[in-house]
């Protein structure tokens, strides 16, 4: 067979039409209370956090039907309501569980408020959410409680091997782990105080650990 010939057979060969895509399910109340439900399972959420998330999901129903589900924002309004009344939500505990987390990962209180913040929290939640971490990090020293943001430098510091946590080339790096706290929402004193502390020892020691 020459090559035409082949060519030939080939072009008359049918093509596979495009696959279509699938179109979503139609938003109900039942299915937003599913989705609602399945997100609360794998992850931690205030309230004003949650609404968004199920908002987001009506949104994309409402760009292939503009007319798509026109009760939602009041299931989705009873919804919340109705997990606050159960302590499913609660932004008070949610808050300080977060700020808890937050600081052990080495964020400082200007960073654990903003991000509260950034998830619907409200003011008076992450007050006391804050105040209830510098409880927690006092209970069982003698003195008053350490300053938290002091610990939570600390903690960063010792996640990226910073300041007295180098091995090696301290002086070299110095700027830059300054830099590196400042960018975490640490004052320039608490970032100084622990980039250029002696050792580790007497750096947790004056974080009260």
């Amino acid at each position: 067979m020459s090559d035409r010939e082949d060519h030939k057979q080939r072009a008359r060969k049918p093509t596979r039409p495009a696959r279509t895509q699938a179109r979503a399910k139609p938003i109900t109340e039942s299915r937003l209370r599913n989705i609602a439900l399945h997100y609360l399972e794998r992850y931690a959420s205030a309230s004003a956090n949650l609404r968004r998330v199920l908002m987001r999901r009506v949104a994309r129903a409402r760009l292939e039907d503009p007319a798509a589900a026109p009760d939602a924002e009041a299931w989705i309004d009873a919804l919340i309501t109705r997990f606050e009344s159960a302590g499913v939500l609660d932004d008070a505990v949610y808050a300080r569980a977060q700020a808890q987390t937050l600081h052990r990962r080495g964020v400082s209180a200007k960073g654990v408020r903003y991000r509260l913040s950034a998830k619907g929290v409200q003011a008076v939640d992450i007050d006391g959410a804050l105040e209830a971490l510098k409880e927690t990090l006092g209970e069982g020293l003698e003195n008053a409680p350490g300053d938290a943001d002091l610990m939570a430098a600390c903690n960063y510091a010792r996640r990226r091997r910073l300041g007295p946590w180098r091995r090696t080339t301290r002086a070299e790096h110095r700027d830059r782990d300054l830099a590196a706290l400042g960018r975490q929402g640490f004052s320039f004193h608490i970032a100084r105080t622990v980039i250029d502390s002696p050792d580790i020892k007497s750096l947790e020691n004056r974080a009260s650990y």
